[in-house]
């Protein structure tokens, strides 16, 4: 691990009381790795407000039977000049696709080609996740408790994010049927 140093913060009994709950409900061994997670949260925060290079998955729920649905979506992939990584198609049942987009960006670029694909009709439902490249985050020893969430925001397609809590934006995108 990086070159540490101790600090010390004042908190209510309550708050920590609460806040000691959530983090042992998450498996953190200890405070302080819980506090570096919401430190490296905040800083990717920053990055994607900022419109830093970001990476992101797209992931959606489509009619594969929609006439020309399917063209659309290749088409705005390759369109998308470099942006799209990788992307990984399944079958869930006769009608509905599962496809998740892979993506490398400008932040802001990423939630306009998520927000053109989650527009097309016949897509049902979709949520992009953008989160740092990892790049700015300095030697973070990561741990467990990074896989259930922290350090990545979700970005509302076609609409302004709203905070859900005080780590990340939540978010939904889907069009119409008709």
């Amino acid at each position: 691990m990086a070159d540490l140093t101790r600090t010390g913060v004042s908190i209510e009994r309550d708050l920590l009381r609460k806040f000691d709950d959530a983090i042992a409900k998450k498996g953190y061994g200890n405070r302080s790795e819980a506090i570096r997670d919401l430190i490296r949260d905040h800083l990717v925060t920053e990055e994607i407000e900022a419109n830093r290079v970001v990476v992101g998955a797209l992931t959606m729920v489509y009619d594969h039977h929609r006439p020309k649905l399917t063209e659309k979506l290749l088409e705005a992939q390759h369109g998308a000049g470099g942006k799209v990584l990788a992307a990984t198609h399944v079958h869930l049942d006769h009608h509905n696709c599962l496809e998740v987009i892979i993506m490398k960006g400008l932040g802001a670029q990423l939630k306009d080609l998520a927000d053109k694909i989650l527009s097309l009709r016949g897509v049902k439902h979709g949520r992009l996740v953008v989160t740092s490249t990892g790049r700015d985050l300095g030697q973070a020893g990561r741990n467990k408790a990074n896989d259930r969430g922290l350090g990545s925001a979700s970005i509302k397609a076609r609409s302004r994010p709203r905070r859900r809590d005080a780590h990340t934006f939540e978010s939904v995108g889907h069009s119409s049927e008709s």
